[in-house]
C-alpha cells in the first residue's frame, strides 16, 4: 500500500554510483533529490506540511515561511501546485537572484529586517494577525519528518529484491533531514542500519549538540560536556535532551546553517538501536567533493549536499563511518540536493581546494568526539 498516496513531491532515481562503487569496493547508491522540483529534498516534507494545512483550514490558508534557501523555494512551490497564497519574508541581505527565482514562483516576497531572524519575526507578526496565516517550519516539525520520511520508503522498494543498506549517509543542519530518515527506517524495519550524519565545522549544531548528551557514543568526561567557546547549551524539556546552540555560523554551507537543531530529532538518534555517526568536515573537503561529484555524475551540488558525499571521495574516512564487512557494503547516499550552487562558485571552489592541496596538510575531521587526520589528495 502507498503510504503517501497524495504525494506532490517526485519519486527520485536511485542510481548505483560507478564511480564510488569502484573507488570504495562497495555497492554505492545515490538518491537523486536534486531532481524534485523546488531542487531538495525540502519539497517533501514542506508540501507534506501544506498539505496538511489545507486539509485544517481549508482553501484560504495562507502560508508564511522565512526562508531565503531551499525551504522558502519548496514553500512557494507547493503553495503554487496547491493553488495557495504564499508569503516568504527575507532579510535585506538576500541576494536578488533569490528574490526573483521566489517572484518567479509566484510567492509574495517581503523585505524586513537586517538578519535572518528580524525576517522570522515579522513573518509571526503575521501569523498572529491574520487568522488565516500559518507558519511553515523549515525543519523542526513531526510534520515535516513524516514527509521526509517517504525516502526511505522509495529506497526500500528501489534497491535490489532483498537488499538492506549497510549504512546511509546525509548531510545534517536543523536536522529535518536526518528526523524523516530515522522515522522512515523504522517504518520498514531498519531502525538497526547505521546512519551517517555530515555536517561542516562552523555549522555543526547537531555534532555539538550529541556531544552534550550520554548515549551519544561521544566521549563521557566531564570536558567533553563542556560547550566551546560560542557554543551554549540549553535543556529541552519536552525531548529531555540538552541541545547546542552556537552564537556564530562561519561554514559556506550555509544551508547548513541553522544555529540549533529540532530537540526531538537529537532524541530520536539518541535511541535509535542503529545509531548515528557524527561527522563534521572543513568546509574545503566539502568543496572538493562537489567538484569530485560534477566531474563523475555531471551534475552540480551546492555545499550541504556535497557534504554527504565526502566519504564517497575519502576512503579513509568512509572505512571509518561504514560498518566493516567481509564482502561488499551497500551503502545509500542521499544527495539532498539544494538550488545555491552556480559556475562561479564552481570556479572558486576550484581555486580554494588547488591552494589547499599545495598546502600538503591534512584535512581534520572529527567523527562522534574522535580526531581523524584525512589526506587533503586521497
Amino acid at each position: 500500500m502507498e503510504p503517501f498516496p497524495d504525494k506532490l513531491w517526485l519519486e527520485t532515481p536511485l542510481i548505483r554510483s560507478v564511480h564510488i562503487s569502484s573507488l570504495l569496493g562497495c555497492n554505492a547508491y545515490l538518491k537523486l533529490e536534486t531532481l524534485q522540483p523546488p531542487h531538495s529534498f525540502k519539497a517533501r516534507g514542506i508540501s507534506h506540511f501544506a498539505q496538511h494545512a489545507l486539509r485544517t483550514h481549508g482553501p484560504g490558508v495562507h502560508l508564511v515561511i522565512a526562508s531565503g534557501g531551499n525551504a522558502g523555494l519548496a514553500a512557494v512551490w507547493a503553495a503554487k501546485v496547491l493553488n495557495l497564497k504564499c508569503t516568504v519574508f527575507l532579510p535585506h541581505a538576500a541576494s536578488q537572484s533569490t528574490i526573483d527565482f521566489l517572484r518567479k514562483e509566484g510567492a509574495e516576497v517581503v523585505i524586513e529586517g537586517n538578519v535572518y531572524l528580524d525576517a522570522l519575526r515579522h513573518a509571526q507578526q503575521m501569523v498572529e494577525t491574520e487568522s488565516n496565516a500559518v507558519m511553515i517550519p523549515a525543519y523542526d516539525d513531526p510534520i515535516v519528518w513524516e514527509g521526509h520520511a517517504s525516502l526511505i520508503h522509495e529506497i526500500q522498494h528501489q534497491l535490489p529484491a532483498n537488499t538492506r543498506p549497510d549504512a546511509v549517509l546525509c548531510s545534517v543542519g536543523g536536522a529535518g533531514l536526518l528526523g524523516g530518515i530515522i522515522q522512515g527506517c523504522k517504518a520498514v524495519g531498519w531502525d538497526d542500519v547505521p546512519l551517517v550524519a555530515v555536517e561542516t565545522h562552523g555549522s555543526n549544531c547537531f555534532y555539538q549538540s550529541l556531544a552534550l548528551n550520554e548515549g551519544s557514543g561521544f566521549p563521557i568526561d566531564a570536558q567533553s560536556r563542556t560547550p566551546p567557546e560560542g557554543t551554549s547549551a540549553e535543556y529541552d524539556k519536552e525531548y529531555n535532551v540538552t541541545v547546542a546552540h552556537l552564537a556564530k555560523l562561519t561554514s559556506h554551507a550555509t544551508s547548513l546553517g541553522a544555529s540549533s537543531p529540532a530537540a526531538g530529532v537529537v532524541k530520536m538518534a539518541l535511541k535509535r538501536s542503529g545509531g548515528v555517526r557524527s561527522v563534521c568536515i572543513p568546509d574545503e573537503m566539502a568543496m572538493q567533493s562537489a567538484l569530485r561529484f560534477a566531474e563523475d555524475h555531471k551534475t552540480l551540488v551546492e555545499l550541504a549536499c556535497s557534504a554527504t558525499l565526502a566519504p564517497a571521495y575519502k576512503p579513509t574516512l568512509f572505512r571509518k563511518v561504514v560498518p566493516h564487512k567481509d564482502d561488499a557494503p551497500t551503502v545509500v547516499f542521499i544527495v539532498c540536493g539544494g538550488f545555491k550552487i552556480t559556475l562561479e562558485d564552481m570556479d572558486a571552489y576550484k581555486q580554494t581546494v588547488a591552494g589547499e592541496l599545495a598546502g600538503g596538510a591534512d584535512w581534520d575531521v572529527t567523527c562522534n568526539g574522535e580526531h581523524l587526520a584525512v589526506s587533503r589528495g586521497e
